[in-house]
């Protein structure tokens, strides 16, 4: 094989408060070869993902930190280009964790190949991945909603809070969203159907939440925290139930931000519970067959926001720290 050069963005340095682009560092390096057992990937798409923000931290997680000096994790739809592995051949595309860089090996374990003749191979990092796993697990084992009850989400444009919103609306329920901007709220009722969308930046962005919620809300699906919790948490009802998968607003904070009323959980007898999403893979199955089912027919719509080039993923990675990006976050490598 040809000598192949792999652009890689490594972590240059751990930041302190917000990310910088200072924080990362392109380098290029000869692409490896694969051993026994073994393929060489050709990164196509990387995913960007909230929880890549925590991957810089050295602090004590529920995943191992990206060390200094080392390419940034993430997931990637990738081409096997070599292999000395029986289970895959060359030209298979494949869902795996190949990181910001355009060649990756694996021995094959948590690979899984993909067809792209039966949906688009960019809506198994989204939609059909992950972040629509996420919403599917954490609204549905956890929040347990109820027809009728009302869900509100944080970041209902986003990648995770879209699918929740509509796999509530699926389940007969009130979706309330909270996005970013009037754009994103038009985005949210208009086209993924949602009942009510509430721009957080808004002067009188809490009196609006409450007039959008007037029966209390049943289900609150975190992903942002800060304000906007401040904001839904006097709304919740008797036993209400909060996935909490992500607090964005929160992760460049240097200082502890003021948490939920406790006694208050205690009052409503709330249900408040983190989660992550590989706690849930046993339901992997039946997350594709629904979802699977639900984007064929029209039920369950999405939107990618795809950046080209590989150069170009640090700077979109602090945009979506910021909500600058609108959909689900991609980087186009090759």
């Amino acid at each position: 094989m040809a000598a192949l050069v792999n652009r890689q963005i490594l972590l240059k340095s751990r930041p302190v408060g917000a990310p910088g682009l200072g924080n990362f560092e392109l380098v290029q390096r000869p692409a490896p070869e694969p051993g026994d057992g073994e393929v060489l990937m050709r990164t196509r798409y990387l995913s960007l993902d909230p929880y890549m923000r925590g991957r810089m931290s050295a602090a004590k997680s529920y995943a191992k930190p990206v060390e200094v000096g080392e390419p940034m994790v993430g997931g990637t739809v990738s081409e096997i280009i070599a292999s000395r592995n029986a289970n895959f051949a060359v030209g298979d595309i494949v869902l795996g964790f190949g990181g910001w860089q355009d060649y990756a090996l694996s021995g094959g374990a948590g690979l899984r190949k993909l067809d792209p003749a039966a949906a688009p191979v960019t809506t198994a990092l989204g939609i059909l991945g992950m972040p629509g796993m996420t919403a599917y697990v954490g609204l549905l084992e956890i929040g347990q909603p109820s027809s009728g009850e009302t869900v509100a989400v944080a970041a209902a444009s986003g990648a995770v809070g879209s699918v929740v919103g509509q796999i509530a609306k699926i389940k007969g329920c009130r979706a309330v969203g909270v996005a970013g901007g009037p754009e994103k709220c038009r985005y949210v009722v208009e086209q993924l159907g949602f009942d009510a969308c509430v721009d957080h930046r808004a002067d009188d962005f809490v009196r609006q939440l409450e007039a959008a919620c007037p029966a209390g809300i049943d289900v609150y699906f975190e992903n942002v925290g800060g304000a906007v919790q401040q904001a839904v948490w006097p709304l919740l009802n008797d036993f209400a139930r909060i996935p909490v998968c992500g607090l964005i607003a929160q992760y460049n904070a240097t200082t502890p931000m003021a948490g939920p009323d406790m006694f208050s959980v205690l009052r409503k007898r709330l249900t408040l519970r983190g989660f992550i999403v590989s706690d849930f893979a046993a339901k992997q199955a039946d997350f594709l067959r629904d979802a699977g089912a639900w984007v064929r027919s029209g039920r369950l719509k999405y939107r990618e926001d795809v950046i080209d080039g590989l150069e170009n993923a640090p700077a979109a990675f602090l945009g979506l720290l910021q909500g600058k990006n609108f959909g689900k976050l991609l980087v186009k490598v090759s």
